[in-house]
């Protein structure tokens, strides 16, 4: 039976998040022309701004910027361009908003710029894997760091939650050596990235298993195929199957939700939060 656990997440900037008791919504702001879902829709600063801050109306207690999109066989860009892209937004809804804002980047050097614009968070879809300079960084500034399991460019374990544990035992190792605390970490299992339909829903099904870290965990399922597989919906029209998604996770032990549609799931998620208030109030018994 999972219980709430309230975890304090320490950030850059002096901020903190209290997590666990309560669901907390990432909002997802792409300023790419490629992302599978919404590329394009938010190239322009002031659209980037205005959907932000939209996104804060509806719920969101984080806002996730990113510029490159991470979607299977996407195009790289540069450091360059990538930040050219970012920076702006990120420096912007800093004198616009009290909300934290996250950097979805795997560059230490996005990253350390992210930090001085007035970012909170570094959000690594590489699990300090790619660029460990990235866990430096975090130690230094006191950045939140988001640690993702990827199954990108490496052989994995047959079995989806050994493979969990195995990658991010390691990125752990890396956070560790570099003196991050725990305080400031939190793991995401990485839906979607390099796993078959299966091993998503497998990794629904056996979540519980991740708390063994004893550290907050965001689910960022988010209009990915596996849903899409499920639901036959196109990425667009997948926010209800995600909604679903993150009531199931939540039950099961997830604090933090990365999503497009804010509304959608932060009704969804008032209804799980309400259950597991329920449940502790009657001791973990089953009514």
């Amino acid at each position: 039976m999972t219980e709430l656990r309230s975890h304090s997440w320490h950030l850059a900037h002096g901020r903190s998040l209290n997590v666990g008791e309560r669901s907390a919504i990432m909002a997802i702001v792409n300023v790419t022309p490629d992302s599978f879902s919404d590329g394009g829709h938010y190239e322009a600063v002031d659209t980037a701004v205005a959907h932000a801050l939209t996104c804060v109306e509806e719920g969101a207690s984080i806002i996730d910027i990113g510029g490159e999109s991470t979607k299977p066989n996407a195009e790289a860009v540069s450091a360059t361009e990538e930040q050219g892209r970012v920076l702006p937004v990120i420096e912007a809804l800093r004198g616009k908003t009290d909300a934290l804002i996250s950097i979805d980047t795997y560059r230490a050097d996005t990253a350390r710029l992210a930090i001085s614009a007035g970012a909170h968070i570094v959000n690594d879809v590489f699990g300090l894997q790619r660029e460990p300079e990235i866990a430096a960084l975090a130690a230094k500034t006191g950045a939140g760091l988001c640690i993702m399991h990827t199954g990108r460019e490496r052989t994995k374990l047959p079995d989806v939650v050994d493979d969990q544990v195995l990658f991010l035992s390691r990125s752990l190792d890396i956070a560790a050596a570099a003196g991050v605390d725990r305080q400031n970490i939190v793991l995401d299992p990485g839906f979607g990235f390099a796993k078959d339909v299966e091993e998503n829903l497998a990794l629904i099904a056996r979540f519980t298993a991740l708390l063994r870290f004893e550290l907050p965990l965001l689910a960022g399922t988010s209009r990915k195929r596996f849903i899409g597989a499920v639901t036959g919906r196109e990425p667009p029209d997948r926010d209800v199957g995600t909604a679903a998604t993150s009531a199931i996770l939540r039950l099961q032990g997830a604090a933090i939700f990365r999503v497009h549609n804010v509304a959608i799931n932060r009704d969804a998620l008032a209804i799980a939060d309400a259950i597991l208030q329920t449940r502790a109030k009657l001791g973990g018994r089953t009514p």
